[in-house]
């Protein structure tokens, strides 16, 4: 799908510093690491916000301890040190200490900061654990704790099916995505206060008026309802209380997108940086959307342009039992805002790259009376689009008809 390439692609080079193994690539189905239950312990974390119950495997204990704690780190790494000790003193010595909790609200600190104290933290999947499917199963922590400790138990032994884990995050990267996500949430509501407005005026008979618009305060005075009446009084006060909530989103929206400028003009040109610039050459592709891009997706170690597909929710969902084939549509089990972002940019591209082989193939099989669904087929193009920016990225592989801009 693509020529040869013209760009040289960033680094992808994983980085090996030393302390605990670095995961590889595909490494997260299942563990690469030989379990050895005589002298490994595990723990598992069920986590709450009022509560931690702890659940354990001793080598050389008989019995599964399960503790209650405070939502405390320190209280947890007291705990471990004990069931240590309780294996040495029952003659078996840890060399491996496993600890596993289910991705949710807490984030990935707590596994960042017990990997810096020499624990082995993984952090689970909560859609790769299979449940039970009775209409009304029985849930409490304990019978979570217990289901969490088989499951990693299976991918502690390196058998695939019973759950995956989540590739934990450095401070820095997490805190490289806050920009691109809080722009989003402020676009949102920008969105939303105008579409407010926009209702109220309607059911009043006022149409055509934009209060997005920076000149739309000095304008609300002059408006006419159907009626022939100005504005009442209240709707007017809730209106400029409305258009200075949109002033100062508009004002931080702003902000973040010049800082986020100035920051990747002064950054090397290594890494995730590079492939934003690399991104951003891309007739028709800017900054939000690049950067949007590479720090959600294309700066993760993805095993193959299948995965790519996977983790951003574009592949299908088939429902086949003996005779029956039917697709349910995409999986949509994937990073959302990835995807969204892309069938957006999917439109987008068709505007501004009409020459290139992806435009050419979506129009071959959109034209015509027996064309397929446009809609439809922009999902289509996204994936292919996405797989096609993930490798240009990667390898430095630009796709057919792709025009860019010069290099700055």
């Amino acid at each position: 799908m693509g020529r040869a390439a013209e760009v040289v692609a960033p680094s992808s080079s994983i980085r090996t510093d030393g302390g605990c193994p670095v995961a590889q690539v595909n490494d997260l189905s299942r563990s690469l690491t030989a379990f050895d239950p005589i002298s490994t312990l595990v723990v598992v974390v069920e986590m709450s916000k009022a509560s931690w119950l702890v659940n354990g495997v001793v080598p050389g204990v008989e019995r599964q301890p399960l503790k209650k704690l405070e939502p405390d780190a320190t209280a947890l790494l007291r705990l471990i040190e004990r069931w240590r000790n309780e294996a040495v003193r029952a003659g078996r010595p840890i060399s491996r200490i496993a600890l596993a909790y289910e991705a949710g609200r807490d984030g990935f600190w707590l596994a960042r900061w017990l990997i810096a104290r020499g624990i082995e933290a993984h952090v689970i999947h909560s859609a790769s654990v299979a449940v039970s499917r009775e209409r009304k199963r029985a849930k409490t922590d304990r019978l979570d704790a217990a289901m969490l400790m088989r499951v990693f138990l299976g991918w502690l032994r390196g058998e695939r099916g019973h759950c995956g884990m989540v590739a934990i995050p450095t401070m820095e990267e997490e805190d490289a995505r806050r920009p691109s996500r809080e722009r989003e949430s402020l676009v949102d509501e920008r969105s939303r206060i105008t579409n407010r407005m926009k209702s109220a005026l309607a059911r009043l008979g006022i149409r055509g008026f934009k209060p997005h618009l920076r000149k739309a305060p000095e304008r609300l005075a002059g408006l006419q309802t159907a009626e022939g009446t100005g504005l009442p009084a209240n709707i007017i006060e809730e209106f400029r209380r409305d258009m200075a909530r949109l002033a100062l989103v508009r004002e931080q929206i702003s902000s973040i997108e010049k800082t986020r400028a100035e920051r990747l003009e002064r950054a090397p040109d290594t890494g995730p940086h590079a492939m934003v610039r690399l991104l951003a050459r891309v007739i028709g592709i800017g900054i939000e959307t690049a950067d949007m891009l590479v720090r959600e997706i294309l700066s993760r170690k993805l095993r193959d342009r299948q995965a790519v597909a996977r983790y951003a929710g574009l592949t299908g969902s088939p429902d086949e039992s003996g005779l029956k084939r039917r697709e349910k549509g995409l999986a949509k089990a994937g990073n959302a805002r990835v995807r969204r972002g892309l069938i957006q940019l999917a439109w987008r591209f068709l505007m501004f790259q009409k020459d290139s082989a992806l435009a050419q193939w979506y129009r071959t099989r959109t034209e015509g009376p027996s064309g397929a669904r446009k809609t439809t087929m922009i999902v289509a193009l996204a994936r292919k689009l996405l797989i096609a920016l993930w490798r240009l990225v990667t390898t430095g592989e630009v796709p057919d008809g792709v025009e860019l801009r010069p290099a700055a």
